[in-house]
């Protein structure tokens, strides 16, 4: 039951901190440009926007349900 609880609370605690987060930030505009970032790559290894927009344009598009099971 302990468990149980503690899994409860941590979820609710990562909803509220999604919640904060998602608040603070604001929507780009058309043709604004994206704030700096890094994420890891499909090998792990670290991938930070401006290196590839170096490059040229590119696309980021997102699989909302990859990987979720539904």
């Amino acid at each position: 039951m302990m468990r149980h609880s503690r899994m409860v609370v941590a979820g609710l605690l990562a909803v509220l901190a999604s919640l904060l987060l998602a608040s603070g930030a604001s929507a780009l505009e058309v043709g604004q440009k994206a704030p700096d970032f890094t994420l890891n790559g499909t090998d792990g290894k670290p991938v930070k926007l401006s290196e590839l927009t170096a490059k040229g344009p590119i696309i980021i598009y997102t699989f909302i349900a990859a990987f979720t099971g539904t």
